[in-house]
């Protein structure tokens, strides 16, 4: 099995202009569209959700290569976004708008709304870390519905819950299901995962990326962006960037163009409490590090790898003896709050107090926070 981006590629695609008149004279003026009571008795209202809320959601067109080539080799791609605020900011996916593993951004994007208006977007920033992109439309002219950001901590297994998009360029297209899990973990576009990403099996298929997954109160928990599939095609497990993820990633996008996370520099192991018990150690969570990267943060700070390998349990190549890792900032770390998670939220250059198991001692080590890297250099 795989885990795919959403994104469905296409080339059929042509560069229509905004269908606003250009008349002289004419005041261009935005209309925008507040949702508000979906879900308030407390039932899951499917028909209610899009009658309301699809005019939010938009159809991303990425032109890549050069625009002097011949239009049915230029490369495009298409995924599906949505609508923020009244001053024409959308959020999608990065990888709906870059291309290769350089993550080049798409020559021209443009935005197809609901009702019919094609407009050319500015991408504002991307985040490979998490998947999010932000762009940018003219707002004049358009009526813009925007959705409205909810919270994971909300969310429960077996939620409602509803995506729309443009599956195979489809657009405005409903699928409904259910959060098959919370706290899973996917691949980003660099080398460090995405946590707290959100499963469900309401259909998700290559062009879904980047268009929402909303709750019963139509609010958005996620940002559709991979299936797992044995065939290329959705097979009911496809998943969604955290809300909270994307909530910190536009918002650093918005006000920098970039988003930064904290490095630490370690690769863990997590701790459980029969391994706890197997290794004689008082704390049934943590994390066990298993290799801290050379010249990182950590190495600088005199973190320690385990450098013997056990199997127990199925699991082989466990590294003991090292550091294991119970508290960052004094919070303890849990089975959902693990170490990965706890440092992407916070910046480069952020000192933090690590609680530290060592040799069976508890010891507090101070480490500043360096800049993630894309890719990290491995011998």
């Amino acid at each position: 099995m795989a885990l795919v981006a959403g994104c469905s590629i296409g080339d059929d695609e042509d560069d229509d202009q905004p269908a606003a008149s250009d008349a002289p004279g004419r005041v261009e003026t935005t209309r925008v569209q507040v949702v508000e009571g979906i879900g308030e008795k407390g039932g899951f209202d499917p028909r209610a959700i899009y009658d309301r809320l699809a005019p939010g959601v938009v159809t991303v067109i990425s032109l890549f290569g050069d625009e002097d080539a011949p239009l049915g080799s230029q490369g495009g791609g298409l995924g599906s976004g949505f609508v923020l605020d009244g001053d024409g900011f959308i959020a999608t996916n990065t990888h709906v708008v870059t291309n290769g593993q350089r993550l080049s951004q798409a020559r021209d994007v443009f935005v197809d709304f609901a009702d019919g208006n094609r407009v050319p977007a500015r991408i504002v920033g991307t985040d490979p870390n998490a998947d999010v992109a932000l762009l940018k439309v003219e707002p004049e002219g358009l009526s813009l519905t925007p959705l409205e950001l909810g919270q994971m901590d909300e969310l429960q297994v077996g939620d409602p819950v509803a995506a729309i998009g443009s599956p195979f360029g489809e657009e405005q297209s409903l699928s409904v299901g259910v959060i098959s899990a919370l706290d899973r973990n996917i691949a980003s576009l660099t080398d460090f995962g995405i946590g707290d990403a959100i499963q469900t099996d309401a259909a998700i298929n290559r062009g879904n990326s980047g268009g929402p997954l909303l709750d019963a109160h139509g609010r958005v928990i996620g940002i559709n962006a991979q299936i797992r599939t044995t065939t290329g095609e959705g097979a009911g497990v496809g998943f969604a960037v955290p809300v909270d993820t994307v909530r910190r990633s536009l918002d650093l996008l918005r006000e920098d163009g970039e988003a930064e996370y904290g490095y630490l520099g370690v690769s863990t192991q997590a701790l459980y409490p029969q391994l706890a018990e197997r290794l004689g150690v008082d704390v049934g969570v943590g994390a066990l590090v298993s290799e801290v990267v050379e010249d990182s943060p950590a190495d600088e700070a005199g973190l320690t790898a385990g450098d013997r390998l056990i199997e127990f349990q199925g699991q082989t190549d466990i590294a003991i003896d090292g550091d294991v890792i119970v508290a960052v900032n004094g919070d303890r770390l849990t089975a959902i709050a693990d170490l990965s998670d706890v440092i992407s939220l916070l910046e480069p250059g952020d000192e933090v107090e690590l609680e530290v198991l060592r040799d069976g001692e508890r010891r507090t080590v101070e480490v500043e926070l360096g800049e993630r890297p894309r890719r990290l250099e491995r011998p």
